[in-house]
């Protein structure tokens, strides 16, 4: 007697493997990269708005301080400036200007550090981002202390009735102003561009004519020896371009 022939079975569909296609990204990796782009491109904004209203804030009252007699001028120069009211005013002014320049300056140096270490997350570890931190304090100090004294005199004539010093208190006053400002801030504000250049350049926020740039600027100030009131001018107009192309070529996202 045949047993009947059991059926055979069959053998279980292989799995198929689908090999992910080398554009497919991840949805919360194309998440995350989208809001890095949007947090780059926030801080880029906010760097350059706030480096445009320092560097017009700082260029207003350094034209209105130096509006008094330099270290050159006569006894009689000085006693004609103060004695004019209106001048020492303009002066006043100036001053009252300065601290506002430095706040705008210290928004402007952190929107800048958070915006490179957004860039490049590592940045933290290195040693430029934290000279860069130090440069800017020392600016601002010096800044802070250099127009207190230059303006000292000034405030006088607008808030007291008492007599006014002599020529010679106004000129050594003057001559402190001029040290704190033209020999030690002018070197801070240059190995601040160089730091900011520096790290810019490896988060490819400038671009290379502007990377050459600034470092030859930032080696005039630091080898300068003037006290023409005119080198003041070159850092917050070197600000004032670099927060012009932040502004114009938005940065976004971070680099590998």
């Amino acid at each position: 007697m045949r047993l009947p022939a059991r059926p055979m079975r069959k053998a279980p569909p292989e799995a198929v493997v689908v090999s992910p296609r080398v554009g497919d990204v991840p949805p919360e990796a194309a998440h995350d990269v989208d809001r890095v782009s949007r947090v780059v491109s926030d801080y880029a904004r906010k760097a350059g708005w706030s480096g445009v209203i320092f560097a017009l804030l700082l260029i207003a009252a350094l034209v209105l301080l130096y509006q008094g007699p330099g270290l050159g001028a006569s006894d009689a120069d000085y006693t004609t400036f103060y004695q004019n009211g209106g001048a020492g005013t303009v002066t006043t002014v100036g001053l009252y200007l300065v601290p506002f320049a430095g706040i705008a300056c210290l928004w402007h140096m952190t929107a800048t550090r958070t915006l490179l270490q957004v860039r490049r997350p590592e940045s933290w570890a290195e040693v430029p981002h934290w000279l860069h931190l130090a440069a800017s304090v020392i600016f601002i100090c010096m800044l802070f202390a250099g127009a207190a004294s230059a303006g000292a005199v000034a405030l006088l004539t607008d808030f007291s009735s008492a007599p006014l010093p002599g020529p010679d208190v106004a000129r050594a006053l003057n001559a402190l102003g001029y040290t704190l400002v033209f020999v030690y801030g002018v070197r801070a504000a240059g190995m601040y561009m160089i730091t900011t250049t520096g790290l810019a350049k490896r988060a490819g926020v400038l671009p290379g004519p502007i990377v050459l740039v600034s470092y030859l600027v930032a080696a005039f100030l630091l080898v300068s020896t003037t006290f023409h009131p005119a080198i003041v001018l070159v850092f917050p107009a070197w600000v004032l371009l670099v927060s012009i192309v932040l502004l114009v070529r938005r940065p976004s996202g971070g680099t590998s």
